[in-house]
């Protein structure tokens, strides 16, 4: 069964043409085993007065995400980390967001005094602008500034501040840094790139060019640091229309490229994952022509791969610690059982697990590569594998919404329960002690079970 990404593919476009839809992707191979049981001694919450198809944004005591309403207009929803309630609600729109990124999520970021400052796009009401970008208090919802927009992939958290995309369709792209109490400028950097990583001082942007680049820079000044071609990691032939994801792990940036097939000349673009140092970006180690699957964790959180020949051959399955970049534990190809199944990990990713729809799957041991009895044995993989695209008003055809995982019985193929317990930490991911996660019907939860800081999934 072929890997792909859970979202459509994306092309990058180049400034100066409009951004093309590329052809959607379907969900790709994996799930999980176990979970992390939440109990009456965490705070607990869910809430489903909402529909949530980004990504979850959270700091400063709130939680915000773009919510679809069901004539398929989207909206901004911020909710109070400590219990799920509603603060308010506003209209949101995408301007330029190109599918294959997933539907834009909210940017919030921590002021000096603990407090939210969410910014996101709302529809503009007139003139040449598309959208506008308007910042607001967290937990009230008051304005405190706008910016009209024409075109962007949509605004970042980057350290104290907020990251903006701009004029993404124009020859003018840029990035603009701005002051989250003014919305004054800090500075701008010219082209397309993506926050992949920040702290107070420091960001770390992908550069979205022919030779993409991973660059740092100096958060008050701008000042660049360092960058590294990604080829020097992967090799030439760097095609970013196929998707990346980025984490960090401790002081490292580990990365993911996925390979991309020119349709013209049916060459596979260069494809892998690789980690770098975040205080110089040297390259620490690489693991080219290897694919990542889903569900699976952050690239730099118990990533799973499998190696690709070069005849397009897929091996077997490998988990690779994520600081170093060696194999913790593997199966071989002749041990996959056939097709029909996806993927299934539990809570620790300790075992890799085939899920087959109602029927019986199979059980390996990763760290001995050996198999193990199917039976009581669970795991969490997409709730749905065959998703229907978004029907967004006024927006590109294309955009599905974060996908959702469920607990299954591997021994039977069915679903565990109604799946109110909390999916693994390796999906999730961690900010603060608090786990958020969305659920296959849209809502969203949270628990806050100590859980130490680490990147989820979707990052």
């Amino acid at each position: 069964m072929p890997v792909l990404r859970p979202f459509a593919k994306l092309t990058v476009p180049k400034p100066g043409t409009t951004p093309a839809v590329a052809l959607a992707g379907m969900l790709a191979l994996a799930a999980c085993s176990g979970s992390d049981a939440a109990t009456a001694s965490f705070p607990t919450w869910h809430n489903s007065e909402v529909n949530a198809v980004s990504r979850l944004a959270a700091g400063g005591g709130v939680v915000a995400v773009t919510s679809m309403k069901p004539d398929g207009s989207l909206e901004t929803v911020t909710l109070d980390l400590a219990n799920g309630k509603k603060l308010w609600a506003v209209p949101a729109t995408m301007a330029g967001r190109l599918p294959g990124m997933g539907v834009s999520a909210p940017a919030v970021v921590e002021t000096a005094e603990d407090q939210a400052v969410v910014a996101a796009l709302d529809p503009a009401k007139k003139g040449r602008w598309n959208a506008t970008l308007i910042a607001r208090d967290g937990r009230t919802g008051r304005q405190k500034w706008t910016r009209p927009v024409h075109s962007t992939f949509g605004p970042q958290r980057c350290g104290p501040y907020v990251c903006l995309s701009e004029h993404t369709a124009l020859k003018s792209a840029r990035v603009v840094v701005l002051d989250p109490a003014t919305g004054k400028t800090v500075w701008t950097l010219p082209g397309l790139a993506e926050v992949e990583w920040s702290d107070a001082a420091r960001v770390v942007f992908l550069r979205l060019a022919a030779n993409p680049m991973i660059e740092s820079y100096d958060l008050k000044t701008g000042k660049i640091q360092w960058q590294q071609p990604i080829e020097q990691a992967l090799g030439p032939g760097i095609d970013l229309s196929g998707g990346w994801a980025f984490g960090a792990a401790g002081g490292n940036l580990v990365g993911y490229v996925a390979p991309y097939t020119n349709p013209q000349t049916r060459k596979v673009s260069a494809f892998g994952l690789f980690s770098m140092k975040i205080a110089d970006g040297t390259i620490n180690w690489m693991r080219p022509s290897v694919v990542r699957v889903y569900p699976s964790g952050n690239p730099a959180y118990a990533p799973i791969v499998r190696p690709v020949d070069q005849q397009g051959q897929y091996g077997g399955f490998a988990r690779l610690d994520a600081v170093s970049g060696r194999v913790l534990g593997q199966i071989t190809a002749d041990q996959v059982p056939g097709s029909g199944w996806w993927l299934a990990f539990p809570e620790r990713m300790d075992r890799l697990g085939f899920l087959k729809h109602n029927a019986k799957g199979a059980v390996f041991d990763l760290a001995g590569g050996q198999a193990v009895p199917v039976e009581e044995q669970r795991g969490w993989s997409f709730c749905v594998t065959d998703p229907k695209p978004l029907p967004l008003k006024q927006q590109l055809p294309g955009f599905y919404s974060v996908a959702a995982v469920c607990e299954y019985d591997l021994a039977t193929g069915k679903r565990v329960g109604d799946n109110a317990a909390p999916p693994p930490t390796w999906f999730t991911g961690s900010q603060g002690g608090w786990r958020l996660w969305r659920d296959e019907k849209g809502a969203v939860h949270g628990v806050s079970d100590g859980t130490a800081t680490a990147p989820g999934m979707y990052g």
